[in-house]
């Protein structure tokens, strides 16, 4: 299987993990771009989520990882994107569920609140699962408004 190009972003909270997020996609064999932040200093989410988001919307790539302090943030902003299906995860059965049930294209995590042993798994099982379609693409054709 091709590897995929993934995006990254963060903002000052999300930073650390992100950080480790990079080192686990190198080892696994995955390109990224980091559209930042790129420091642990005080800055604004939704400029990176945009540039993630709109990234993905130009189909310079398919897949994103993005990281705030609770996920929530950075979330609501990935999801004002017509071409995103962010989803916050910290479990990864959640993970999961959002990709084979939402086609989710980015995974979301709360960097304050996910331990690194979980976030590993969920960034494995959100890269490794596949769309279920079916009966579930009815609903994502109904999602925008």
């Amino acid at each position: 299987m091709e590897k995929k190009i993934i995006g990254l972003a963060s903002d000052h909270a999300g930073y650390p993990l992100k950080e480790q997020v990079k080192e686990w996609l190198a080892a696994k064999g995955y390109d990224y771009i980091d559209f930042g932040t790129n420091s642990t200093d005080s800055c604004d989410y939704p400029t990176f989520a945009h540039a993630l988001a709109n990234a993905i919307e130009n189909g310079e790539f398919t897949t994103g990882i993005a990281i705030c302090g609770t996920g929530n943030g950075i979330n609501m902003t990935l999801n004002h994107h017509k071409g995103i299906r962010s989803a916050l995860c910290w479990q990864p059965e959640i993970a999961a569920l959002a990709r084979q049930h939402n086609n989710a294209n980015v995974l979301v995590m709360p960097g304050r609140f996910i331990e690194t042993e979980a976030a590993k798994e969920c960034v494995t099982t959100f890269l490794d699962t596949e769309y279920e379609g079916g009966r579930h693409q009815r609903r994502i054709d109904a999602i925008p408004v």
